[in-house]
This record gives C-alpha cells, structure tokens and sequence, in this order.
C-alpha cells in the first residue's frame, strides 16, 4: 500500500519558514486530510553550478545554510523534514516527479525574471507528467499583478500613488504554521535514500561557502527562529515602534539602530504579512504615531512599492531597455569602482561604510544612500548597475528588485529627481557620530585621528599623520577624487543628462540652460521661501 502512495511536494525557494506559508500549508492539510493516501516531501532544489557563477559572497551562502539547517528542525518539530534536492530544477524534477508519484506540487510565486521562466519550465513538466501545480503569493504583503489591476494595468511610479492603490485592497489573513502531521504520511525511502542514506541532507557550510576567507563575523545569523526573535525584540518597546522615523535613525551607530530584519524578509525567514500584522496591532493602541513613508511600516510598504514596480519590468535591473530609467552617460573607471567596493576612497566615512558591508553582509538604508549617491551622482559617476552588483555579491538582504529600485532612486535614474540633493561623504556622517567612533572601529588605521579630522585625515599635517601612526599615501589612500570640484561637475553632468532624455521623450529640442544662474535663482527661491515660512512661524508664535 505504501509504494501506491501519491506525494505531495512543497518546493521552498524563498519563504524559509513555516509561518506564514499557505503553499506548504496546502500539501500538509490535504495528507491530514488522507493520511492513507498521501506522502509529504518539502524540498528545496540546490543547484551546484550556481556556487561557481551566481555572485553571492560568502556571508550569504552561510545565512542561506543556517537558514535551511533551521527549517529543517521546524519541519522535523511538524514531522516532515527538509529534502535538499542537487541539480537543476528542470532536469530534477522529471525524475521526481515519477519516482515519488507526485500529485501535487506547490511554491510560492516569484517576480524576478530568472525565476519566472524557470517556474514556467517546471510547470510544463508538471501538466506532462500529470502533476497539478498550486502557487501562492506570499512572499510580499498584497500581490503585485492585484496592485497593478487595480491601477488600470500599470504599476504606480510613485510611492504616494502606491498608498492610494493599496489602502484599498484587502489585507491577506496571516496564517499560523501547520498543525503537525500524523505518523504515516512519511515517505519511505527511494532508491537514492536507500543506496546513500545522507542524500537529502542539507549542505554543510564547506559545501556552500567556497571562499571561507571572506567570512565576516556571524552577526547575523539565518533561520526562523532568530527572525521571530528579533522581531519580538524590535517591537517589545513599543513607543519606539510608534515614533520610528527612519531619516532620524544613525547610518553609524556602532550597533544598528533599526530592526535589521531585512535578510529575514529577502530570504522569507520572516512574513512581511506578519511583520505588518504585529505592526498595526501596536498602532491601534498608540493613535499618535508616525506615518509612512518614514515609519516601520512605511519601510515594508517601500518593498512592496518596489516588488510591484519590477513586477512589469524584466529589464528592472539595467539602464538600457528599462522603461523606468533615464539612460545616463556614466564612464568607466575600473580602479574607482574597486577602490569603493573595498573601502579605499580616501574618505573615512565611505571607507567605514563599505568595509562594514563586506565583514557584516549589512549597512544601514541611509549608510546604503551616501556610498551609492558617492559612486554614481556624487562624485564618481559610476553606473548605479555597478555598484548594484557589489551589493548583490555583499548584502545579506540582496534582493532584485530592492536593490535595483534603491540604486535607481539614489542615482536619480528613476522615481527620484533632485539629482542637485548630494551627500556630502564628510558633512553626512559627522551629523550622528561627531567623534567618529563608527570610522575608528571600520577604519582602525585612522583609529588615532581626532575627531577634528577623522573625517578629513587630508586636513592633517605630515608631522601630525606620523604622530597619528597613519600617513596618507602609505597607511591609507590619499582622496581619488576632491568632494567639492566633482560634486558640482556631476550636477552639471546630470543636467544635461535630464535635458537629453526630456528632448528624446517629447521630441523637441530645449535651449542650453545657464547651469550656473538657473542654480543660483533656484537657490534664491528656496531661501526666499524658507524666509516666508519662518515669518510667519513667528508671528504665530
């Protein structure tokens, strides 16, 4: 009887959890519902060619292996157990699908191109060897083909047009895990189980991680149970909740000052469903709080915005044939570019950012803006499809399209325009950590510096720097670019970026601006502006 079992097969890809999951709750109600006629087999398919060519550092290999070693106790406290499958899911699943004499398959749907096209792949296996497939949205809080629909077809460009879209949708109910299955929906054995016991067993970290040199520190750690846990410490003070305005949260605090449960959401470790959920539980009892899209849950309403944006767009993630970007005339500068994806600018602040992401996997969102505005905008005009693959190989909460949508916004590519608004790579940083702590403990060459000129060690003498014990030039890199001449270079460079896409879009030609008067009357205006509101201010006072 055993052998005539159908099996019932939930494929985790993102959604590492079982919270939250109504794909894999599917298949465990339908074998409790028929327990003699159905076997469960949650798998996640681990391809191992993509360790060779898949741009994923070390970091996230090992939160994505600690993430399945956790999944795995979840499962196995639920009587089920995780089956790593190897290979490539179209060449994998034809042998499964007959040698478990599958009925069902489900997975969680995904937007990203890659994923997209091999999910149709598998579902044209599924329909020809008579499986049926199930798929679900939850892997963000409403589905972006709704949003869309909802729009008249078209996924909202900004953020405040998202709001008025979404706050009319019904919210998703959050689903607890599934009730435990009862002994005998376990499958026997196969063939390959037979001959090699260990076969579906998940990797170890040398199996994944293939440079262990690049280990950072394990502050992070990947799984379930450490994401429900720093979500019940993020949101155990709750006035801190209620008046979180991320814009007065520090880009470099020594520890972070935000939740960081954004690896979690990437690798669905965390429903964003529930995070929004437990969020609106504590703002009904605090009426006065703050709003998006500063707030906390302003910040998970920015990943659905950006989901639903990269939704329609299979080129989300590149300058040429995104129907989002302005196509920019960056240069090429191969020593720039590798001298900010390895800390070594010259500018301690944007040095310490980015030697914290490659030893962390993470950086603060406003940490993310200064280095991003500095490599593309700001001062190296660099492409932001650049400095996107450096987050992609380097972030623990990589996601295709946050990542994009973040460096098209912060380059002033797409849905956001004041490109002449530029952080200063010394000014930004000097707001939240004066002393410099947060260079010193990145940066630990400058660790003698004073506060005085942490931030600007060129300002230093040599006679000083060699007191100091850090001499420019040796000890660390002198500037490879002076913040205020290329800064407004780029401002000129930006726009006349804009006025040629303007030309191109409308079909006409514009008259050469005067950069520099239409900059100053600009300036005027917005003085004179500021002047009126703090007049009237007064005299309300």
């Amino acid at each position: 009887m055993a052998a005539e079992r159908r099996t019932l097969i939930h494929w985790f890809r993102k959604g590492l959890r079982v919270h939250d999951n109504p794909a894999l709750t599917q298949i465990f109600n339908k074998a409790r519902a028929s327990p003699d006629k159905f076997s469960v087999r949650p798998i996640f398919v681990l391809d191992p060619g993509i360790l060779d060519w898949m741009q994923v550092g070390a970091n996230r290999w090992r939160f994505l292996q600690q993430s399945l070693l956790d999944l795995d106790k979840n499962l196995k406290e639920l009587n089920s157990r995780l089956y790593i499958v190897r290979g490539k899911p179209v060449d994998i699943f034809p042998n499964l699908f007959d040698r478990w004499n599958v009925e069902l398959l489900t997975f969680e749907t995904d937007i990203e191109p890659y994923a997209m096209k091999r999910d149709k792949a598998v579902q044209d296996i599924a329909a020809a060897h008579g499986v049926k497939v199930d798929t679900h949205c939850s892997h963000t809080i409403y589905n972006p083909e709704i949003v869309v629909a909802k729009n008249f077809g078209r996924a909202p460009i900004t953020y405040q047009k998202f709001l008025s879209v979404v706050e009319k949708l019904k919210l998703p109910k959050v689903l607890d895990k599934p009730q435990r299955l009862p002994n005998g929906v376990q499958p026997i054995a196969d063939e390959l189980e037979v001959g090699q016991s260990d076969v579906y067993e998940c990797p170890t970290l040398d199996q994944l991680v293939k440079r262990p040199q690049e280990l950072g520190i394990n502050k992070f750690p990947g799984g379930e149970r450490e994401a429900l846990r720093r979500l019940d410490t993020s949101l155990s003070d709750e006035h801190w909740v209620a008046s979180f305005e991320k814009p007065n949260t520090a880009p470099n605090s020594l520890e972070p000052s935000t939740t960081v449960l954004s690896p979690y959401l990437k690798f669905g470790c965390l429903s964003a469903r529930l995070v929004h959920q437990r969020l609106q539980e504590i703002l009904k009892r605090h009426p006065k709080h703050s709003k998006p899209p500063v707030s906390l849950v302003g910040q998970l309403l920015w990943r659905e915005f950006y989901y639903t944006a990269a939704s329609v767009e299979p080129n989300f993630d590149r300058m040429l044939g995104n129907v989002y970007c302005l196509q920019i005339p960056w240069q090429e500068r191969p020593d720039h570019l590798d001298a900010w994806a390895h800390g070594r600018t010259g500018y301690p602040f944007i040095d310490a950012i980015m030697r914290q992401l490659r030893q962390e996997g993470w950086i603060h969102h406003l940490a993310r803006h200064a280095v991003a505005c500095f490599l593309t905008r700001g001062d190296l005009w660099i492409s932001w499809e650049e400095g996107q693959r450096v987050f992609e190989q380097l972030l623990l909460d990589q996601d295709w399209a946050l990542n994009a949508g973040n460096w098209m916004w912060l380059s002033a590519s797409a849905f956001f325009h004041q490109y002449f608004r530029v952080y200063s790579p010394v000014a930004f940083g000097k707001k939240t950590d004066r002393t410099g702590a947060y260079i010193r403990k990145y940066v630990p060459e400058l660790a003698k510096y004073p506060a005085g000129c942490i931030y600007e060690p060129w300002k230093a003498t040599l006679a000083d720097q060699r007191e100091f014990g850090c001499v420019l030039g040796i000890d660390y890199p002198h500037r490879i670019v002076n913040h205020d001449i290329v800064h407004k270079e780029n401002i000129k460079r930006m726009s006349a970026a804009y006025k040629i896409n303007r030309e191109v879009r409308t079909g006409k030609q514009e008259d050469e601006i005067d950069y520099d008067s239409s900059m100053s009357l600009t300036t005027n205006k917005r003085n004179a502006s500021f002047e009126t509101k703090r007049s009237t201010a007064k005299r309300k006072r």
